[in-house]
């Protein structure tokens, strides 16, 4: 079962939420699911029906410029338009007080929201995102990776092949990261491309790019985890500092796990949350 629910935005965009499990009935408090830059809703599925396994009901956001949610040529695509289009979901949804659950830079996004708007959000789980500014050349490397993507790809094997095996960034195969852009890759006359402006993609990224996000989690006061895989993009003294400043923060990484922890270690990732919720939820 999947259903989609339009959520209006900041600005008026249109925003796809998803479900893909039956919302069950009972009292435990919904959760909002964030995928990271160059993501989608569809990648947290599987999170969301073993969710809704646990009693929860678990909702995925198309963030603005991904999946299925406006793409809006002038944006804006700066850090406070995406807090407030994740406001606008758990209000409009009925959510609040929420757990979200966020990869990278809706894990980002959540945190935000959580200091922002706190009586809207129950715990934040923030999984592999850094609170320090990636700096310039986070910026030049990111261009130039994005400009070296084979375009157009002509199969969606030829998609998971390139960045699951052949991508030059990479160290070694990660087929799940060729699954996780097959997923986000739309055909086209030519050939299969992204469903996303890569332009769009670089202005959503300069957020953290160039602004450390260090002082909101000050804010958090709600429960939160810091989640790594221990191959991710977020080191291990970072990470610790991150839950050193969050006043209710924990920390867990997960072995054998790169920047995609959900989707490489769902088993491990899974025992870490459900564990997680079931003391956040327990305290007051």
């Amino acid at each position: 079962m999947v259903r989609r629910f339009d959520v209006v935005g900041q600005g008026g965009i249109r925003l796809a939420a998803w479900e893909f499990a039956e919302p069950p009935t009972g009292a435990r408090p919904a959760v909002l699911l964030l995928h990271g830059l160059l993501g989608r809703a569809a990648h947290w599925a599987g999170t969301a029906r073993w969710l809704g396994e646990r009693g929860f009901r678990a909702v995925a956001l198309d963030q603005r410029g991904h999946g299925r949610s406006d793409k809006p040529a002038a944006g804006p695509f700066d850090r406070d338009a995406f807090v407030a289009d994740a406001a606008a979901a758990v209000v409009q949804l009925g959510l609040a007080p929420v757990v979200l659950i966020g990869h990278a830079m809706g894990a980002l996004t959540a945190w935000q929201l959580a200091a922002r708007r706190p009586e809207l959000v129950r715990a934040v789980v923030i999984c592999d995102m850094r609170a320090a500014a990636l700096g310039a050349r986070s910026r030049r490397e990111w261009g130039k990776w994005l400009a070296s993507w084979p375009l157009p790809f002509a199969s969606l094997a030829d998609v998971r092949r390139w960045f699951g095996e052949e991508d030059p960034t990479l160290d070694g195969p990660r087929p799940v990261r060729g699954e996780f852009f097959a997923e986000v890759m739309a055909e086209r006359a030519d050939g299969w491309r992204p469903g996303f402006s890569r332009r769009q993609m670089l202005a959503a990224r300069e957020g953290w790019v160039r602004d450390a996000h260090w002082d909101e989690l000050v804010l958090v006061r709600c429960p939160a985890l810091v989640v790594r895989g221990l191959n991710g993009e977020l080191g291990r003294a970072e990470a610790q500092e991150m839950v050193r400043v969050l006043p209710r923060g924990r920390y867990a990484d997960v072995p054998d796990a790169g920047h995609l922890v959900h989707l490489e270690r769902p088993d491990e990732w899974r025992e870490i949350v459900g564990s997680f919720l079931g003391d956040a939820l327990a305290s007051r």
